[in-house]
């Protein structure tokens, strides 16, 4: 995230590299401004890179440049942290059935298990078409229409949520399951999901801004 500093936002980035580790309302005393006022414009410098913040200490001079440090931020998001709970069917569910649990849900996809264990994923265009081809929705599984592993796409629980984006982006998908390899059971084990609406509201977290 590359941004053009104002006059003000070059001042406070000096005042920190003199005088950091330095609280905020110090900063604001120096400038003869207002807490308030500097609040957006500390929140900008932090976000970007050019600042690190750490509670009851203050602000010091990151040292590095602003796209590294935001890259380093996004990539200690972890999938484990933000993991929704997994919405899921068995390969037996009917597709009557998938379609009420995906409604009820408010969910693009269905996650298939059998024991806890991935088999497959099922989303609303598989479901749209068994629904048009005719036939009983209600007598027709839902393994007749899911996506088979192993060419569903998962992410690992201790994996970045970067990287699950990523695996969005690449395969154009809109969520992920979240699994966990057992060895034991030489199986994928289901213990999440991951969708676009939780990247955006891990970001969206990250960029809050948090006040020292």
């Amino acid at each position: 995230m590359v941004i053009e500093l104002t006059k003000r936002q070059e001042q406070i980035i000096e005042i920190v590299k003199r005088h950091g580790p330095i609280t905020g309302e110090r900063i604001a005393d120096i400038l003869n401004l207002t807490r308030a006022t500097l609040r957006p414009d500390l929140s900008i410098l932090t976000m970007a890179g050019y600042l690190e913040a750490r509670p009851r200490v203050g602000y010091y001079y990151s040292g590095k440049k602003n796209a590294d440090l935001y890259g380093e931020a996004l990539r200690k998001l972890k999938v484990k942290d933000y993991k929704a709970v997994p919405v899921v069917i068995t390969e037996k569910t009917s597709v009557y059935d998938a379609i009420v649990t995906m409604f009820m849900e408010d969910v693009g996809t269905l996650i298939v298990v059998r024991d806890g264990f991935l088999q497959g994923v099922v989303s609303r265009k598989d479901l749209l078409k068994v629904a048009i081809g005719g036939g009983d929705i209600r007598q027709f599984p839902v393994n007749m229409a899911m996506t088979r592993l192993p060419h569903v796409i998962t992410v690992d629980v201790e994996e970045s949520l970067y990287e699950a984006a990523s695996l969005m982006v690449r395969h154009e998908v809109d969520s992920l399951p979240v699994v966990r390899h057992n060895a034991e059971q030489s199986g994928l084990e289901v213990v999440g999901r991951v969708s676009k609406t939780t990247v955006t509201r891990a970001f969206v977290e990250l960029g809050q801004y948090r006040d020292v």
